[in-house]
């Protein structure tokens, strides 16, 4: 029970991962937090058998049957301490035990294993179809920026040209244009970047549904 609620957490949490930006360092804690819990579900199969070793009575001491429990179900079978003559029989069911539930387990962990790959590719591809996408943003508000320096530079240089031989006051309300006219370039340039960062935003989005949609459980290999 507690092996099937790990895979189908683990499921969703890639499906998860699957669906938004990709977030390398989560999938990497999901894929060890899932290898920790398998880990503590075979510490409490051991906690259990000794529990129950030291109900009954056949083990007096708490940590003398976690101990016994633990080199029976590892299938180790160092341990000094016997059972009565007629509980021996449970040694041996220990370790068969053990060895069940650690075969489950490594079935159970190459699937993780294998899901957790498909992951990491999808993501590094998502992440450099990312960098992609960012560096060609880069390069539109670089070449927007550029667009709106040179037409405020022409600007201006025809606003001073057209002030040249006039009274102080028409070069006056010459240079109030000259500001108005540069803050709405500014102003169409913010609006411009805002559209750009906001079409970059969606492509990574439709990016992302594309790759969920095509791959929605997270294929394993044949």
């Amino acid at each position: 029970m507690g092996l099937h609620r790990i895979m189908i957490w683990q499921r969703r949490g890639e499906r998860r991962l699957r669906s938004g930006r990709p977030r390398i360092f989560a999938a990497l804690f999901l894929f060890g937090w899932a290898v920790f819990l398998m880990l503590d579900l075979h510490i409490i199969e051991i906690m259990i058998w000794a529990f129950a070793l030291n109900h009954m009575g056949l083990i007096v001491h708490a940590y003398d049957a976690i101990y016994f429990c633990a080199n029976g179900y590892t299938t180790l079978g160092m341990g000094k301490m016997e059972l009565e003559e007629h509980w021996r029989v449970i040694s041996p069911i220990i370790g068969i035990s053990g060895l069940f539930t650690f075969a489950w387990t490594t079935s159970a962990l190459v699937d993780v294993v294998a899901s957790h790959r498909l992951v990491m590719n999808q993501m590094e591809e998502e992440r450099e179809q990312q960098i992609r996408m960012r560096f060609a943003l880069r390069k539109k508000q670089w070449d927007a920026l550029k667009a709106e320096r040179e037409a405020e530079r022409t600007d201006k240089e025809n606003i001073r040209k057209a002030a040249t031989g006039h009274w102080l006051f028409r070069r006056f309300r010459v240079w109030h244009e000259e500001r108005e006219i540069v803050a709405e370039l500014r102003k169409r340039y913010r609006s411009e970047m805002e559209e750009l960062q906001h079409q970059e935003r969606l492509k990574e989005k439709e990016a992302a549904a594309e790759a969920a949609a095509g791959d929605p459980e997270g294929k394993q290999p044949q």
